[in-house]
């Protein structure tokens, strides 16, 4: 048991340094001093290492203004087998309201977000419409052919599975994905993806190049995505068309 006990505190003790080395301090606080060097060779100490800066990364996407004293504090009772300094009883309360508190802001910042982007795409929808060579189709969906297929050449149906190339951008330039920059086309049902592809690929066949100036409702809406696209965000596609049912590998974003 003591031999357990030493393992344990050797851990939570490196912990303790790893958090005085990689984890934020609060705000108001004056510069720390240059931390000690912290040795990363055992297993044990790399695990610690991990568990330590993942604790105090999990704690900034939280929105907790991290405070490394505090932190080290906790941990130190634990070593010196004290109780808790917040009784058992008042914890989940607590937490339960710091959550509470940092999902309304969440939602606030969506929100806000939302409306803004709103804002900005419906301004760049309506000028955009105004672009010689482009369409808008009833639904709000506007596209331009940038290359045309043959006439002979085949459209997909919405039961169809297509193959394409295709590169993607929010309305001011940023690429959020692209099978162009990966270098290798993909394959998904066309009833698979969001409304604005849906409608576009059934209007272009095989060969065709357009680009497609999607609005939200016909994209993300206002959830977004979590990863570049925000809510309400306009997004812009250019889209070839190289193959209706190959077999299916994946699909964009």
């Amino acid at each position: 048991m003591k031999k357990l006990y030493l393992a344990k505190a050797s851990v939570l003790g490196a912990t303790v340094a790893a958090l005085l080395v990689t984890a934020g301090c609060n705000k108001e606080a004056e510069a720390p001093a240059a931390p000690a060097e912290v040795k990363l060779d055992s297993v044990e100490q790399k695990v610690t290492y991990i568990v330590g800066y993942n604790m105090a990364k999990q704690a900034q996407a939280n929105g907790l203004n991290f405070e490394k004293d505090v932190m080290a504090a906790a941990i130190q009772d634990v070593l010196d087998d004290k109780e808790p300094r917040i009784a058992q009883a008042d914890q989940q309360q607590i937490m339960m309201s710091f959550q509470e508190e940092q999902q309304g802001k969440r939602e606030q910042e969506q929100k806000a977000a939302a409306e803004t982007n709103l804002k900005e795409a419906q301004a760049f929808l309506e000028e955009n419409a105004k672009k010689e060579g482009v369409k808008v189709t009833e639904s709000g969906l506007q596209y331009e052919v940038l290359q045309a297929a043959p006439e002979d050449a085949a459209s997909p149906k919405e039961d169809d599975v297509v193959k394409v190339h295709y590169h993607g951008t929010l309305v001011d330039g940023s690429v959020f994905d692209s099978s162009v920059e990966r270098g290798e086309p993909v394959s998904f049902p066309v009833k698979g993806v969001i409304k604005g592809w849906v409608e576009a690929l059934q209007l272009m066949k095989v060969g065709d190049k357009f680009k497609l100036y999607i609005p939200p409702e016909l994209a993300y809406g206002e959830g977004g995505t979590s990863g570049k696209i925000g809510p309400n965000a306009a997004l812009i596609f250019d889209v070839e068309l190289l193959e209706i049912n190959p077999e299916v590998e994946g699909h964009p974003n």
